[in-house]
């Protein structure tokens, strides 16, 4: 079987935006790809993504051009969607257990959790929220520093 990583949103858009920490996801995904590492996620994904980009290009962080290139560029990822029948409840139960205002920040612990796997954050508050708990879960800043 092979093995698997959960990326969270936060993470994944480093990899199509310039963004502090970009070239250390360029990195990790790279070597996940050379192992031959199962990239997922929860099927929101796509549509925080898609919303972050468009909210990039609408706010004139970004011009048009760059957005629809990252926007491309993202959909080529080859990230595996899922979504487990126990996903909601368990997020649910996830984001009440650690205080959290989002459910689906939450959906990503419960994918990991599910998958018996590492889950990759880019998210500074969730991090921060789970980490002395959940060991498996990584921030690119924590390994960065």
């Amino acid at each position: 079987m092979r093995s698997q990583v959960c990326v969270d949103t936060s993470f994944a858009l480093k990899l199509v935006l310039e963004e502090e920490g970009s070239e250390a996801t360029q990195s990790l995904w790279a070597a996940w790809s050379a192992q031959d590492v199962e990239i997922i996620a929860p099927c929101h994904l796509i549509f925080e993504a898609t919303s972050v980009i468009r909210n990039h290009v609408y706010r004139g962080l970004i011009s048009v051009e760059a957005g629809q290139a990252a926007f491309a560029a993202f959909l080529a990822q080859e990230i595996t969607l899922l979504h487990p029948d126990s996903l909601d409840k368990r997020a649910w139960e996830l984001a009440e257990q650690y205080n959290r205002p989002t459910a689906y920040d939450a959906s990503y612990l419960a994918l990991a959790e599910s998958a018996g796997c590492e889950l990759w954050t880019a998210d500074g508050r969730l991090y921060k929220a789970v980490c002395n708990a959940l060991p498996w879960v990584k921030s690119l800043r924590a390994n960065a520093t």
